[in-house]
């Protein structure tokens, strides 16, 4: 398996690693490794002393993190998910003491590209989906033991089809012929039970965003990773989160509000001191940011792009 034929253009990379406010001599974590555009830039900011600790589920991701390992001594890759940075954190010392962390969520394009990784249907494929291909269960698995009401829930919930039942429906009719293992025969199929097409949108795109989040556990370990990620950092380190879709933005959205809010509104209002335990742990900082036109451009799969910035006080 190799993905050398597909190119991958880091979204946001100035603004990220700019929200990081990187010390030269920090230590910070790429939770989404990658290809490596976030974490090259990070270590262009960082002196001699500085650490880089870079995460990724995908085998040729790691194999691309070993490289630069190999090429610059302050950078080490593990191949787990960034939702376990904190046991990470505390097994190499760094509990509490990361200056920052960058989460760049979803899929790569050498994942959407290559037909082999079974995450997009505009290329037939094996229906797999897998960030990791050899760990887990595989798209195609998944569909072909799943009941229809957990295959509609994860269209719903995940991909937020409104047709998620009558898709579901005809996914479990067709299986008893013959069981899905392309992509394009899934899309198809998917495409056919859609009774209303969007305009500039793939009749398949919300069911395979769906399957994709629910076979990789993405929202769960993104509400582990930003748990692990606020217990990490030290204070006045930075989480800076970049999320591609309605799903994922709105869990760091409420996440690092909540955080900022703290909760002194659980108290009793005529308390006079705040109990440290109660005051807020983050600051927002600054507002949500989006591609450029210039970027828009340049890489179309930036326009769903948001990113937040918060700042652990506590």
């Amino acid at each position: 398996m190799t993905d050398t034929n597909y190119r991958h253009i880091t979204v946001l990379l100035d603004e990220a690693v700019e929200g990081l406010a990187v010390r030269g001599d920090g230590c910070y974590m790429d939770g989404t490794f990658g290809r490596g555009g976030h974490s090259r830039l990070i270590l262009q900011k960082l002196g001699p002393d500085g650490r880089l600790l870079g995460f990724d589920k995908d085998p040729l991701a790691i194999a691309t993190g070993e490289a630069l390992a190999a090429e610059d001594g302050r950078f080490v890759v593990v191949q787990r998910s960034f939702a376990e940075l904190g046991e990470e954190a505390v097994v190499r010392g760094l509990d509490g003491q990361v200056s920052g962390i960058l989460l760049d969520l979803g899929v790569s394009s050498p994942q959407l590209d290559d037909p082999e990784r079974g995450f997009s249907f505009l290329n037939d494929g094996p229906l797999d989906m897998r960030m990791n291909p050899d760990a887990g269960v595989s798209a195609a698995d998944w569909i072909a033991r799943a009941d229809e009401d957990e295959i509609a829930r994860v269209f719903k919930d995940y991909g937020e089809e409104r047709f998620a039942k009558r898709m579901a429906r005809a996914v479990v009719q067709r299986r008893v012929e013959q069981p899905f293992t392309r992509t394009s025969d899934l899309a198809k199929v998917l495409t056919e039970a859609n009774p209303a097409w969007e305009k500039g949108k793939n009749p398949a795109t919300r069911a395979f965003q769906g399957i994709r989040i629910f076979v990789n556990n993405e929202l769960g370990d993104l509400e582990r990773g930003l748990e692990a990620a606020l217990e990490s950092l030290e204070v006045g380190g930075r989480l800076v989160v970049i999320s591609f879709h309605s799903l994922e933005d709105r869990i760091v959205k409420q996440f690092m509000k909540r955080q900022a809010k703290g909760e002194a509104d659980k108290l009793p209002r005529d308390l006079p001191i705040i109990p440290k335990a109660f005051e807020p742990r983050l600051k927002l900082i600054g507002k949500p940011v989006y591609a450029s036109d210039e970027e828009l451009k340049a890489n179309p799969r930036s326009r769903s792009a948001v990113m937040r910035i918060a700042e652990k006080l506590r």
